[in-house]
């Protein structure tokens, strides 16, 4: 039988701390959460490594470090309300449901939203709800957030999301630039999100986050 608990703290102990992610609270949201149970059965196994897992298509879970990074990048707070996008299975939907009050996350795939539904249910988290629809369009029923945090590359931040953010809030978002991903975290101030850099990251391109292409004849 594999000792999944084992592997977790190996997974901490070796991409997340060495990452410079000390805070505890993502520490112990990280150890605790069973990432084996939110990746596709046949890649249980392979849930620890560090490097970002498949999900179909264009859509993966990202590296532990990468999240990691981002949620200290965010600066949680226990009474936020986050906006999760690109959800997947509910990985780190159940990890951010440890971090802040509440977690709306979404998925463009129907039977993925429903299984990641399921999983976290079954898991008892109750401070979360997977919502199916657009990634682009966010959750607007549930805004404002205080935070929000993509599961994927974005070539473009969409205003219709920024609306969706409070003032004062936070975004981590990678964004592709060429073949190196650069994560950025955006803070709202007087209406208007201000990025930074923060560190370097990989992933897909997110559908309905694509630049604009220009017309070629």
């Amino acid at each position: 039988m594999v000792d999944y608990a084992t592997r977790r703290v190996f997974m901490v102990d070796t991409q997340v701390r060495p990452s410079d992610v000390t805070k505890f609270p993502i520490i112990n949201a990280m150890l605790e959460v069973p990432r084996e149970q939110y990746v596709p059965a046949h890649l249980r196994e392979a849930a620890y490594v560090g490097e970002n897992l498949p999900l179909g298509g264009d859509r993966v879970v990202l590296e532990p470090r990468t999240l990691a990074k981002m949620l200290d990048g965010l600066m949680l707070d226990a009474e936020d309300a986050v906006l999760d996008l690109g959800c997947g299975l509910g990985y780190s939907t159940a990890v951010l449901a440890r971090l802040a009050g509440f977690v709306a996350a979404v998925e463009d795939d129907e039977a993925r939203a429903a299984e990641a539904q399921s999983i976290l249910t079954e898991n008892g988290v109750d401070n979360a709800a997977v919502l199916c629809g657009p990634l682009a369009e966010g959750a607007a029923k549930s805004a404002p957030y205080d935070a929000i945090i993509l599961q994927g590359a974005i070539e473009r931040f969409p205003e219709s999301l920024e609306e969706q953010l409070r003032e004062g809030g936070r975004v981590a978002a990678i964004f592709a630039e060429g073949a190196v991903g650069v994560v950025r975290i955006g803070h709202k101030i007087d209406g208007r999100i201000s990025w930074r850099y923060a560190f370097n990251a990989g992933a897909p391109v997110l559908a309905g986050f694509e630049g604009e292409r220009d017309f070629v004849l």
